[in-house]
């Protein structure tokens, strides 16, 4: 990109070199990022155990947790209702095929806090924690608490896709998606906040067509559909198909269109 393209952020060119960037030079510092964000989520989780002053077993599963080579979905900031934090959660069964699958895993990093006074954002939060350990998921679903910008830093640059499914209009913005955009990831979201401007099919996924819903159960179970289907049909096979090399080559170049698309309008 140059020594100066953090003063030239809005020149379409400067972006469009991101396809100069050696595939194998691209991924390896992606997978530097995603090893990084492992190693944090397992010494944030360690911390979490501590202060509850629970079992000596609780911190060696720690040590366990999440593989730098399975696909990595982030979820994070604020949990408040018409963010759905558990819309994933919707079909159990569904879920953890996808979780626990032997040949192509997802794994799902969930980071944040409710307000004070949001019941139901702390509500949303012990369902997902509640879910991993009924379903013996631990190692695949994780959530951090004290999200904070470090966090946020390590998170954005490690994910492999960023998940956002606010309920449409609710969203005012998204700028974590951005962040991840222009880190290396790609996004699936509703089309809500920024998303509406920053969804092009070539880079990224959209849930649901933007419509409008009078029943919102339907909507959630509309729309949570929609993502599973996404996951299993495009997303999957697409970050697991891999070239003679190993390299998810089909991914890498959708990861750089979106970044040739988004970069230059999405940079503050």
């Amino acid at each position: 990109l140059g020594p100066n393209w953090a003063d030239e952020t809005m020149d379409e060119q400067l972006w469009n070199n991101v396809e100069q960037i050696p595939d194998e030079e691209f991924w390896q510092i992606h997978q530097r990022c995603k090893e990084q964000l492992i190693v944090f989520a397992r010494n944030r989780l360690k911390a979490q155990i501590e202060r509850r002053g629970t079992y000596h077993t609780e911190m060696n599963h720690a040590e366990e947790i999440l593989d730098s080579e399975a696909l990595t979905i982030g979820f994070a900031r604020r949990f408040a209702g018409y963010k759905r934090g558990n819309l994933l959660l919707k079909d159990p069964e569904r879920l953890v095929k996808m979780l626990t699958d032997p040949e192509r895993p997802i794994q799902i990093i969930f980071a944040g806090k409710a307000h004070p006074k949001d019941s139901e954002g702390k509500d949303i939060i012990r369902q997902i924690v509640n879910f991993a350990n009924q379903h013996n998921v631990t190692r695949r679903l994780v959530f951090l608490e004290n999200y904070d910008i470090d966090m946020a830093r390590i998170l954005l640059c490690g994910v492999d896709l960023w998940l956002n499914n606010p309920r449409r209009p609710m969203e005012a913005s998204g700028t974590s998606g951005m962040k991840v955009a222009v880190n290396g990831g790609l996004n699936m979201s509703t089309l809500d906040g920024w998303w509406c401007e920053g969804y092009t099919p070539e880079g990224g996924w959209a849930i649901g067509a933007g419509q409008s819903y009078e029943d919102e159960d339907y909507r959630d179970r509309f729309e949570s559909l929609a993502i599973y289907n996404i996951l299993e049909n495009e997303v999957i096979p697409l970050f697991y198909t891999r070239s003679t090399d190993n390299l998810p080559r089909a991914w890498i170049r959708r990861v750089k269109n979106s970044i040739k698309w988004i970069a230059p309008q999405f940079n503050t």
